[in-house]
Formats: structure tokens, C-alpha cells, sequence
């Protein structure tokens, strides 16, 4: 039976809990579809046009997977190819050394100390991270998700690549170590 005392104390409980943050639109060009591409790409790879803002992960010949991505501001991008050889589900994050100076006033809580922000939705690389290598030898760029919805099919980033925390889930399922990446 719903009584006064029944009634205030819900009410009063549901106003503690935090409103749920408002889902991110997307344009319909940045969700992830089936297109086609060239044949020349082999099954398994991943191929990236930052000028496009698209991630494209081929599923079989002349077919992929595209996503949009938010990608590094002028000067700060990755190019080349790497290859995907650590996969990290919400992985801790520190920024670069080069992060730090270029913006202290961003970054101050990591200056003069040894700070990793563990992982969670109020960490930058959010759900998962692709972390990518050349050589053997840590790139520090990351194809990764975040808490910056809107930076999505933006230049805005620090050089890595970022996508929706479901759409990197996605990916991360469908991605195994060792697949090539071309960054162009």
C-alpha cells in the first residue's frame, strides 16, 4: 500500500540518483554502416582518413565497417602504418610528457608526479583502447573511446583516434591483436 511516508521517501530517493546524460546525435554519416571499398584492402584491416573523420575495419573483400572518429588537431596526427598489439578494457591513462608542457594548465594534476588516471567513464580513453605500435615500439597514439561525445567527426584531439564508447566496443570484439592499421 502506497502511503504518504511511502510516497516522500521514493521521491526523496529518486532525486538523489543522478538523470542519465543525454544521448549524443550523431550525424547519420558518422554511424557506424556497411559500405563498400576498394578490393585492395585485405579482410582484417583497418584503414583511417582523419581529413574524413571515418575508421574503416574491412570485413571481406570490397566490404567494411565504417565509423566515425574524432581525430588529432593540425600537427598532432599519426600517419602511417601500425599494428594493433595491446587491447585494454578501460584502460588507466596518463598524458604524454609533450601533453603536459603544451597545455599545463589542462594536465597540472600529472606535473612533477607519477598520476595514472585509473579507467572509468570520466577517463579520456573510455571504454577501450587499441593501442598502436610500429615495430614493436609503443606509438602513444591509441584508437580508443570517450567521454567527449561531441568531438566526433572533429579535429580536436591530442593525435589519437576516438570513437563512441559502444562503437569502440564494437570494434574492440571484431579486432584481434596484430591487425594492421593505415593511418593516412
Amino acid at each position: 500500500m502506497i502511503n504518504r511516508r511511502f510516497f516522500l521517501l521514493t521521491g526523496a530517493a529518486a532525486a538523489t540518483v543522478p538523470a542519465a546524460a543525454p544521448a549524443v546525435e550523431l550525424e547519420p554519416r558518422f554511424r557506424p554502416q556497411s559500405v563498400s571499398i576498394s578490393e585492395s584492402y585485405a579482410p582484417g584491416r583497418m584503414l583511417i582518413l582523419p581529413r574524413a573523420h571515418f575508421l574503416y575495419f574491412v570485413t571481406g573483400p570490397g566490404q567494411a565497417i565504417r565509423y566515425g572518429v574524432g581525430v588529432g588537431r593540425a600537427g598532432l596526427q599519426f600517419t602511417g602504418t601500425a599494428t594493433i598489439d595491446v587491447k585494454k578494457k578501460w584502460p588507466t591513462w596518463r598524458p604524454t610528457e609533450e601533453m603536459i608542457e603544451r597545455e599545463p594548465q589542462t594536465y597540472a594534476r600529472f606535473k612533477d608526479n607519477d598520476y595514472v588516471q585509473p579507467g572509468g567513464p570520466d577517463n579520456p580513453l573510455g571504454a577501450r583502447a587499441l593501442y598502436l605500435f610500429q615495430n614493436g615500439v609503443d606509438t602513444y597514439f591509441r584508437i580508443h573511446g570517450t567521454n567527449a561525445p561531441r568531438s566526433i567527426g572533429r579535429s580536436v584531439s591530442n593525435g589519437c583516434i576516438r570513437m563512441l564508447n559502444a562503437h569502440v566496443k564494437d570494434l574492440y570484439k571484431r579486432v584481434p591483436t596484430g591487425t594492421v592499421v593505415t593511418v593516412l
